[in-house]
């Protein structure tokens, strides 16, 4: 997902949402992946829990024996830790205050504003009811879903920590529902646990709480993805050959303006995924290359006036200490620049650096030769504006303008930015981007038209594609 639609940023936030283990016997690089990234990417990552984000769960299908075998020494020490990692993750998500992004469902009693105050780090396992409670119905859920007793050592949660029985209902309910098309809520007993919710239940607690859709997983569908209750609630899969190889594709979601919906889909293959590890974490280095030379090239004129500022002889060449200072104090980014030189930038046999080769591996697919330069630069430092203005455009969202709506796009950017580039060019851009010549363009085909080549990529060329020069 991240190698097709970016990194997480800013303007590229994530929310995954639960079952992150148990899918496979890659679980703990799947999660480990997901941590690093929620430490690297804080406000741009989400984490919702899901009903396998359980200890008992994975006793059951196989986590915890991943665990146990592929770390020897440290293996329970590990497994503890992420039980209690498990217990801080949200148990929802709202986008926008329109969405709401949980596991499994809902059912008539859901309360938004008890589960936002919910201490939900009391709750070790959903497997394991809080006392007293309906000991038979414990028993019965448990034998159901666990079908094994707690690690040995493992101390038991003690009454004070735990949830109300209320409380406890209500979690069950968001991690373990499913929706149907009949009305009404009902025990789920599939599961043994939740509630099958009708479309009159999604109705009524959207209305509740002003929200205007339901995101949940929970359920493999064959297409990845599955509508119902009348648009008001996605299931979305990313898994795919969950069952087996070919046996349903993976999706993930896309909100674009007016949280409208775009799926994505993909099926997994070994044709697809054959490249060993050391492959697969270049291509996520070379990834974060190129999202840093984009910002290079973005700031490529305040950049020049600032290595020029050191420069007094005119060499074209700065100490190491001057080109990283101009590189921070100008990007804003605290970064390791005197490790990621040689990925930036060329170096003379005394350490000097070669400033402006800080800019000399950006290309255009299809170059516009008269405006080469500005258009990339225009390109990369107002991308979010020239998104926005396209979105005003697109009145009808449809994701598609025409040539003479792109070129009204330009001309308003360019009276607004005082910047000139012209008419000509803009045509000769328009006409390039237009591939299946269609006379429409969409605003990714645009920004795909430019690319940033990482000089040290030494992949071969298949390869050095998927990476990202799409």
């Amino acid at each position: 997902m991240m190698q097709e639609n970016g990194l997480p940023s800013e303007d590229n936030p994530y929310v995954f949402n639960g079952d992150f283990v148990d899918r496979g016997k890659n679980s703990i690089e799947i999660l480990m992946i997901l941590c690093v990234s929620l430490l690297v990417y804080p406000r741009d990552m989400h984490l919702n829990r899901g009903n396998h984000e359980d200890f008992l769960m994975n006793l059951r299908y196989g986590f915890t024996k991943e665990v146990l075998n592929k770390y020897k020494l440290h293996g329970r020490k590990i497994l503890r830790l992420l039980e209690e990692v498990y217990t801080w993750l949200p148990i929802g998500t709202i986008v926008d205050n329109e969405i709401l992004v949980i596991h499994g469902g809902i059912s008539e009693s859901t309360d938004l504003n008890l589960l936002h105050h919910l201490e939900r780090n009391k709750m070790k396992s959903v497997l394991m009811p809080p006392v007293p409670l309906n000991e038979d119905l414990a028993s019965d859920f448990q034998k159901t879903k666990a079908g094994a007793s707690a690690m040995p050592g493992k101390s038991n949660t003690s009454l004070p920590e735990q949830l109300s029985k209320h409380e406890w209902e209500q979690v069950v309910d968001i991690l373990w529902s499913d929706p149907r098309g009949q009305r009404g809520c009902y025990p789920n007993k599939s599961r043994g646990g939740g509630c099958y919710f009708g479309p009159d239940i999604t109705s009524k607690i959207l209305s509740k709480y002003h929200l205007k859709m339901l995101i949940r997983s929970h359920e493999c569908k064959p297409e990845g993805y599955e509508v119902c209750h009348d648009g008001k609630v996605i299931t979305v899969f990313s898994a795919s050959n969950y069952y087996e190889e070919g046996s349903n594709r993976g999706a993930y979601i896309k909100l674009g303006p007016g949280m409208k919906p775009r799926f994505v889909q993909y099926q997994v293959t070994e044709l697809t995924c054959p490249k060993p590890l050391y492959q697969r974490v270049h291509a996520i280095e070379s990834s974060a290359i190129r999202i840093l030379k984009e910002r290079i090239i973005s700031r490529k004129s305040d950049l020049v006036c600032a290595f020029e500022l050191y420069d007094c002889s005119k060499s074209g060449k700065l100490s190491l200490g001057q080109w990283a200072f101009s590189m921070e104090s100008i990007l804003g980014l605290n970064l390791p620049w005197r490790s990621l030189r040689s990925h930036l930038v060329n170096t003379d046999k005394d350490g000097n650096i070669d400033y402006m080769s800080s800019f000399q591996d950006i290309h255009i697919q299809k170059p516009v030769k008269e405006a080469q330069s500005t258009l990339i630069e225009t390109v990369y430092r107002y991308r979010s504006d020239l998104q926005i203005i396209y979105n005003v455009i697109d009145s009808d969202h449809s994701g598609l303008i025409s040539m003479e709506e792109f070129r009204t796009m330009w001309q308003l950017f360019c009276t607004h930015y005082s910047v000139h580039i012209d008419d000509s060019q803009v045509d000769e851009l328009a006409n390039r981007m237009d591939l299946n010549k269609d006379g429409n363009i969409d605003f990714n085909e645009f920004l795909k038209a430019f690319y940033v080549v990482h000089k040290f990529d030494h992949l071969n060329k298949s390869d050095t594609n998927l990476a990202g020069q799409k």
